[in-house]
């Protein structure tokens, strides 16, 4: 079933919202938490994330660039629905079989690829990735996002010569609570 942009964004949030008590990353308690593989684990709405992404995917890449973990469900998505083929970015090389710090091409050299990840927050994984991807000769510009949780991961990533574009921003998703 398509789902209007609204009605995706209501899903999104009452399926991925939680409240209770969290220890978050940074060792603050929350009575709050976003848990974003409850959304990617819906295959209803994984698909519709990515008919809706996929109006987002920029003309003439190679391959979309599904960051480990959260961003290869959403990009596997978006290359279903778009035909684009999508290789998997680990957050470091493996050091065994092929010790490739992506897969799914035999090589990155001058190929456009568009970075995939569920969620946004600083941009600081996207970051460290992207300096992966080009190190192997990859060309990156352009990020796309499920959510993007703070305003300044924009301007961070610009610094480096990328575009963020998100679906959706967490304060639309809360504003259809």
């Amino acid at each position: 079933m398509q789902l209007s942009r609204n009605e995706l964004a209501k899903k999104i949030y009452d399926i991925a919202h939680l409240t209770g008590e969290f220890k978050l990353r940074s060792g603050k308690v929350s009575n709050e938490y976003f848990d974003k593989y409850r959304f990617e684990s819906q295959p209803e709405l994984l698909a519709n994330i990515a008919a809706q992404m996929a109006e987002l995917v920029p003309k003439n890449i190679d391959a979309l660039a599904g960051l480990e973990m959260g961003g290869i469900p959403v990009s596997t998505a978006l290359s279903l629905n778009t035909k684009i083929p999508s290789i998997f970015v680990r957050k470091e090389a493996k050091e065994y079989g092929t010790c490739r710090v992506a897969e799914g091409f035999e090589s990155l050299d001058k190929k456009r690829l568009c970075i995939v990840e569920d969620v946004v927050t600083t941009g600081g994984q996207i970051l460290l990735s992207v300096e992966d991807l080009r190190k192997e000769g990859a060309i990156v510009d352009t990020v796309l996002c499920v959510i993007c949780r703070e305003e300044a991961a924009f301007a961070k990533l610009k610094e480096k010569g990328l575009t963020l574009k998100p679906l959706f921003k967490m304060d639309e998703l809360k504003a259809h609570t």
